[in-house]
């Protein structure tokens, strides 16, 4: 099996080297000035599982006819930003053949609807990840939690295609947890619902959940804005249910926590964050179901107006 993986950041880069390391035919697609990165240093992950330093085999663009060297390829994972969709896309193209999968690590749902548009819903699968990674200056990919899962299935009720069995297999032997999940919809659903709220909260109030907990009404803010998305869930046919609830609140209710969102870390360095995939969007299908979301109105208000002064800077 032929694996591309769109870029070799914190998750591409830690899913697709520990795959490379355990033997699997991965080529990373990209930007010029990583490339030369690669090249030079290797692909370097410090882990709590294990440091790799590697070579790995990598492409930067097409050829003269637009073509992506290396291919066919079975697999393409799609592991960038969700405000970098459309440009992933454009990168892809080339190398999406009649019989490729494309697994999107993506966080919330819509970019499922942009694939499904360009490439057909056949040839896209759904994906999630749950790994605590990050890449320093040196462009060295550091992984500091206990946990690295990767999980991907269909999204309807057809068996596994053989990409993914041979993905989960793969997946098993690099070391990686997950692989192959028969509820990936519901899955996806949970971790928007706990990742709206903690991103909403965290970058509204700019801390930590712990910080957050420490307000004199946090934790009542936090549960409000769990049971937005759950309705929000539940109208779209995929409510958690009391076992996704608990799940969910108990990464969020724990005093004391340094979890964070990621977008609070972007929005606090002045960089690009997804608001409008992770929230935006939440609200737009709460509209449509005629819920309210007052919780996550307001946050979404705040990142807009923060995009909206950052645009003004950058022109």
């Amino acid at each position: 099996m032929k694996i591309l993986i769109l870029g070799a950041g914190a998750i591409g880069g830690y899913v697709g080297g520990r795959l490379h390391h355990s033997g699997a035919d991965v080529t990373f697609l990209v930007r010029e000035k990583r490339n030369e990165a690669l090249q030079r240093d290797g692909l370097v992950i410090r882990s709590t599982k294990g440091d790799i330093t590697q070579k790995v085999k990598t492409v930067v663009s097409g050829g003269p006819n637009g073509s992506i060297g290396g291919g066919p390829y079975d697999v393409i994972l799609l592991t960038c930003k969700a405000y970098d969709l459309d440009s992933a896309m454009d990168a892809i193209a080339p190398a999406v053949g009649a019989h490729t999968t494309i697994v999107p690590l993506l966080n919330g749902m819509r970019h499922l609807e942009a694939l499904d548009a360009r490439f057909g819903a056949e040839k896209v699968v759904g994906g999630l990840a749950r790994i605590g990674v990050a890449m320093n200056g040196e462009g060295h990919i550091l992984h500091t939690s206990p946990f690295a899962v990767i999980s991907f299935g269909e999204r309807g009720a057809a068996p596994a295609r053989k990409a993914l069995t041979d993905l989960d297999a793969a997946i098993k032997a690099s070391g990686i947890d997950g692989g192959l999940n028969a509820n990936i919809v519901q899955d996806l659903w949970d971790k928007w619902i706990m990742l709206c709220t903690l991103a909403a909260t965290c970058c509204l109030m700019r801390g930590s959940s712990g910080d957050v907990l420490e307000a004199d009404e946090g934790m009542a803010i936090v549960l409000e804005t769990v049971e937005e998305g759950r309705k929000v869930g539940a109208a779209a046919g995929h409510d958690p249910g009391e076992k996704g609830l608990k799940t969910i609140r108990s990464f969020l209710t724990v005093k004391g926590s340094k979890f964070t969102a990621s977008m609070l870390h972007d929005l606090e360095k002045g960089g690009m964050v997804e608001a409008d995939h992770i929230v935006g969007d939440m609200i737009a299908r709460a509209k449509k179901a005629g819920i309210a979301t007052p919780n996550l109105r307001l946050a979404y208000a705040h990142l807009q107006v923060y995009l909206a002064k950052r645009a003004r800077k950058a022109a």
